[in-house]
C-alpha cells in the first residue's frame, strides 16, 4: 500500500483525535494511566537526547529512569542529560493536562519556557557547565552571546534581540488553538524557536519539550522524533528556515499519529471498542497484515466511510486463535 500523502496524514490525525476526544474521553491523565505515559517517557527521553549526540541505548535509559541506576561506563554528563530531559518531560506531561499555578490560562508562557530549559539542563550543567557561559546564561537564562551562522546560512538574531523575539513568539504560539490545522502552525513555531536560539545551549531539547507541552495542551499525545529520523528532522528544520514548514509539520503529524495508535488508543479503548487497525498492530502482526485479513473476511472488521478499517482487540484475538487452529 502506498505511503499516505501529507494531506492524508493530517486528515487521519484529526479524525483519530476527534475519535479519542468524543468517544474515548480524551487523553488520560498521567496519574491515571501511568503505563501509557511511562512508555512514551522512556522513548522520548532516549531519542530526543540521542538526536543531540547522547550515546545511551534505550535499555540504559529505562534502567536509569526506572531504577535510578547508571548502567555502563558512559561519561556522567550523558546520564545527567537524560535525567534532566526526563524530569522536564515528566513535568510537561503532567502540566499539559493538569494546570496548576504555573499556567496563566494561555497555551504557553515565558515562565514555563525558562522553567523547562532549567529542568532539562540543570543536572548536566551541574557536572559539565558550558565553558563560555556568563552567570546570566545558566539554565533558564537567555543567552548573552552571539551565535555563529548555521551550516545552511541562517544566522540567529543578536542576543540583545532575544527577549523581544521570544515575547513575539509566545504571543503567536498562544494563537495556535485558533488555527484550522494547528499541527502545521505549531511546526512553523517550532522551527522559529530553533532559529531564535534563545539559550546558549539546549535549544533543541527545550524546543522539542515545548512542542510537546503545546501538543498535550491541545489534546494531542507528545511527538517523538526518533534518532533514525534525525537527518529528515534536521532537513525539515532547514526548509522551515526558508519559510517552508510543510515537511516539519508532516514529520510531527506522523509522529503524533504513531504515538496515538501505539500507546494511547489500545490502552484506553478496551477489548470491545472499534478502533483503527493501526492501533491493533503489533511487531508480529502489522497493520498491512490486519488489512489483508479484513479485506479477505478472515478478520471481523468494519470499513468506515473515511476509508479506514476498524476492528476490536477481541476480534483480533479471535482471528489469531482461528489462524493458529488452522
Amino acid at each position: 500500500m502506498p505511503r499516505p500523502s501529507r494531506e492524508q496524514v493530517y486528515e487521519r490525525l484529526e479524525a483519530a483525535i476527534t475519535e479519542v476526544r468524543e468517544h474515548l474521553g480524551g487523553l488520560p491523565d498521567p496519574a491515571e494511566a501511568q503505563g501509557i505515559w511511562t512508555n512514551i517517557w522512556y522513548e522520548e527521553a532516549h531519542h530526543s537526547t540521542a538526536i543531540e549526540g547522547n550515546t545511551l541505548v534505550l535499555r540504559q535509559v529505562e534502567t536509569l529512569l526506572a531504577e535510578g541506576r547508571a548502567v555502563g561506563d558512559k561519561d556522567l554528563s550523558e546520564y545527567m542529560e537524560v535525567r534532566g530531559y526526563a524530569n522536564a518531560a515528566q513535568w510537561v506531561y503532567s502540566q499539559g493536562l493538569a494546570k496548576d499555578g504555573w499556567s496563566s490560562g494561555d497555551v504557553l508562557n515565558l515562565t514555563e519556557v525558562r522553567h523547562v530549559h532549567r529542568m532539562a539542563m540543570q543536572p548536566v550543567w551541574d557536572v559539565a557547565p558550558h565553558p563560555a557561559a556568563t552567570a546570566g546564561e545558566a539554565p533558564g537564562g537567555f543567552r548573552e552571546h552571539e551565535i555563529a551562522t548555521f551550516p545552511n546560512g541562517m544566522t540567529p538574531p543578536s542576543w540583545v534581540e532575544v527577549p523581544a523575539a521570544m515575547g513575539d513568539w509566545i504571543s503567536d504560539v498562544c494563537h495556535i488553538p485558533e488555527a484550522t490545522r494547528p499541527i502545521e502552525v505549531l511546526a512553523s513555531a517550532h522551527g522559529r524557536f530553533e532559529r531564535i536560539h534563545p539559550f546558549l545551549d539546549g535549544n533543541g531539547r527545550t524546543g522539542r519539550l515545548l512542542l510537546n507541552l503545546v501538543l498535550v495542551r491541545l489534546g494531542y499525545p507528545p511527538a517523538i522524533v526518533y534518532k533514525r529520523d534525525r537527518s529528515r528532522y534536521l532537513a525539515a528544520l532547514r526548509r522551515a528556515d526558508v519559510g517552508d514548514a510543510g515537511a516539519l509539520g508532516e514529520l510531527i503529524a506522523r509522529s503524533v499519529l504513531d504515538n496515538l495508535y501505539r500507546f494511547v488508543v489500545p490502552a484506553i479503548a478496551g477489548p470491545s471498542r472499534l478502533v483503527p487497525l493501526a492501533a491493533l498492530a503489533t511487531a508480529q502482526l502489522s497493520t498491512g497484515a490486519l488489512r489483508v485479513a479484513a479485506n479477505r473476511g478472515r478478520l471481523r472488521a468494519q470499513h468506515g466511510s473515511d476509508g479506514q478499517w476498524r476492528s476490536t482487540q477481541q476480534w483480533v484475538d479471535e482471528y489469531l486463535d482461528g489462524r493458529y487452529r488452522r
